[in-house]
């Protein structure tokens, strides 16, 4: 059945899912706060700055007008990243009605908030209809069909279910999940672990650092993740370990290279700017680490990451603050 959808945000994501729901015959108009970069898209009918050589299905439109975006569809997309999550939200609540489904693909935790985006979505908006869509799922190859997927999270499994059934082709599956908090804090969380694999590449090290990461990673993520709210057997899933391990074994994920330069000895902010284009993981990793004081739980790869980022200390010292930690048994924290 035909929706009509309106995606805000047209970085490389938000474009991917444009054309991967304008392809299974949905309308489609697509916003951005940059109405150059709308009027480039709109001429080129390719989105050659964030997702060049996929082409745009005819039935793919944008326009700068958000009210004339948003107006009588069923669908808001919503793929600003996340840390402008909440002002893109408060342009659109004015054209919002109860009636429209609400999906952020956003992956993140607020700064000085400390808020999940669902936190803050409900808290503008308590009857909103609202899904979080989140997996192992690049851009760039999801805008070119290359089979991939997901979740779709939401406590009305009804809900969830319509979202499914409106994003599922036969290269892009959609899974349901009742556990908001696992989903959100799953995918956020990654892109640290992701962020300290790149940087052990940078320094050199093998494929024995980067399985160390990211085993002992998905570990303090869950530990986290339980801690807020989160179901444990969802970080096991696709928006922990699946989500996990591509971001941090791929030349796509962002986090990875920027790691990698960090890793390199690249200026952090510097390394930031080459990759240019938002590195969650930069603003995820300061987040998680006051959330982790906050709430009393030991995270010591985000600590260290935390520590190298904000150049606090340099990555050799924080791999050896790593590996000279007090020892312990493997399954501690599940015991």
């Amino acid at each position: 059945m035909e929706q009509k959808i309106a995606v805000l945000g047209a970085g490389s994501w938000g474009t991917a899912l444009a054309v991967t729901l304008s392809g299974k015959g949905h309308s489609v108009r697509v916003w951005d706060i940059d109405e150059a970069h709308l009027q480039a898209l709109a001429q080129d009918r390719e989105n050659k700055k964030f997702l060049p050589e996929v082409t745009f299905p005819e039935n793919m439109d944008f326009d700068a007008d958000l009210e004339k975006v948003i107006t009588g569809t069923d669908v808001v997309l919503f793929s600003a990243p996340a840390q402008h999550f909440r002002s893109a939200l408060l342009a659109a609540k004015p054209y919002l009605r109860e009636e429209m489904v609400l999906v952020n693909v956003a992956k993140g935790i607020e700064q000085k908030s400390l808020l999940r985006l669902s936190e803050i979505a409900f808290s503008e908006l308590p009857a909103a209809k609202y899904v979080v869509l989140s997996g192992p799922s690049h851009a760039e190859e999801v805008g070119r069909a290359m089979p991939t997927t997901v979740v779709a999270a939401s406590p009305d499994q009804k809900l969830a279910e319509y979202v499914q059934d409106t994003f599922m082709t036969g290269r892009f599956r959609v899974y349901t999940n009742s556990d908001i908090p696992g989903v959100e804090l799953g995918g956020a969380l990654k892109n640290i672990i992701a962020l300290g694999a790149g940087i052990s590449d940078g320094m050199g090290f093998g494929d024995n650092a980067k399985a160390a990461l990211m085993t002992r990673g998905i570990t303090e993520m869950t530990r986290l993740g339980v801690k807020l709210g989160g179901r444990a057997q969802t970080f096991s899933g696709l928006t922990g370990v699946g989500d996990l391990i591509v971001t941090c074994t791929s030349m796509h994920s962002r986090n990875r290279r920027c790691g990698i330069m960090i890793g390199e000895g690249v200026n952090p902010q510097e390394a930031t700017a080459r990759v240019g284009m938002v590195v969650e993981g930069m603003y995820t990793t300061e987040a998680a680490y006051e959330l982790a004081q906050k709430v009393g739980v030991e995270m010591p790869i985000t600590e260290q990451i935390y520590q190298v980022i904000k150049e606090k200390t340099d990555p050799k010292e924080a791999v050896s603050a790593l590996m000279t930690r007090q020892k312990k048994h493997e399954i501690e924290e599940l015991l």
